[in-house]
């Protein structure tokens, strides 16, 4: 059962440093003036003043937001081009490829072949498509948008589309050790570890609206860790090298944050605008302050048309 622990070690390691990180964010994001201080900082020595302003200011999170996933998109780029030459090149790479499928093969039974399985499905076609349509199903009612059903078909399929152009392209074996390897087609990246992470990303995103930071913490801790759980599956099956996982998940989030950029984050609307987003009521747990009072009623500054959140609530053209 040693395989078994490790994914569980691995996954809610995941879970727990992506729960920091959003901690930290929604922190960072409610204290305006720190916040403020950073984006004037950076705008003397810059002169994007007005875009360096329009993203770190904590009045409008979605702006930040938006630009974190610009910089996800960006990481994993980075990620997926440098592993795609390495694995052709590089032999320290391949001996950790070789000594993890090696572990994997001699320590796993029975029973935890079965349970990896069962990991592995919730990243499988038949398990997308089930889970999206509970979930989409719940939030439609929660927080109805038209937008729903088309984000979720878009992240799912054209993941898999730009997941299978890639194998396609470069063209690398599967471990050797599990002879059914052999019939699944190219190894990288993983198929299953790109599906987890980008699914389940927007699965989380679906369940941000509306809902209180501690939530939102917990659901980032909890989509990273389905996905970091589903590429370890790949690998511990003897199916996919751990560079092909790695490789998975960077991609899977990169065209997550594709899709949340398209698609305005949380406002669930394509092509929506960052400062149309920003329009949207700011949920009460982030209201950091912004146009309180009657004056505020009465001739709302522009500071406070764009005050908003990342969770904030879907406007009316987008139910």
């Amino acid at each position: 059962m040693l395989p078994i622990a490790l994914l569980l070690l691995v996954a809610v390691a995941a879970g727990v440093a992506a729960w920091l990180g959003s901690r930290h964010i929604e922190r960072r994001v409610s204290d305006r003036r720190a916040v403020r201080e950073v984006a004037g900082e950076i705008a003397e020595h810059t002169p994007v003043t007005r875009f360096v302003h329009s993203r770190l200011d904590a009045e409008a999170l979605t702006g930040l937001a938006l630009t974190l996933a610009l910089l996800m998109l960006a990481i994993a780029g980075i990620v997926v081009s440098i592993l795609a030459l390495l694995i052709r090149r590089s032999d320290t790479l391949a001996d950790i490829d070789a000594a993890a499928a090696r572990w994997a093969h001699s320590h796993t039974s029975q029973l935890g072949h079965q349970v990896l399985s069962a990991v592995s499905l919730l990243a499988s076609t038949e398990g997308v498509v089930v889970i999206g349509v509970i979930v989409g199903a719940i939030e439609l009612v929660r927080v109805p948008s038209r937008w729903l059903v088309p984000f979720l078909v878009v992240v799912a399929v054209g993941d898999s589309l730009v997941t299978n152009a890639i194998k396609g392209v470069v063209d690398r074996a599967r471990p050797a050790l599990d002879p059914a390897a052999a019939s699944l087609g190219p190894s990288f990246p993983s198929g299953h570890s790109s599906t987890a992470a980008a699914f389940y990303a927007a699965l989380g995103l679906l369940a941000w609206r509306r809902r209180p930071a501690r939530v939102r913490n917990v659901v980032a801790g909890a989509a990273a860790g389905i996905a970091v759980a589903v590429a370890c599956s790949r690998v511990l099956l003897d199916l996919h090298w751990v560079s092909d996982v790695v490789a998975g998940l960077a991609l899977g989030w990169g065209w997550f944050a594709i899709c949340a950029i398209a698609f305005g984050g949380p406002m669930l609307r394509l092509g929506a605008a960052v400062e149309e987003a920003a329009s949207a009521s700011a949920a009460p747990q982030l209201d950091v302050g912004c146009g309180r009072g009657a004056a505020a009623e009465r001739a709302p500054s522009a500071s406070t048309r764009r005050c908003s959140s990342w969770s904030g609530r879907s406007s009316g053209s987008a139910r």
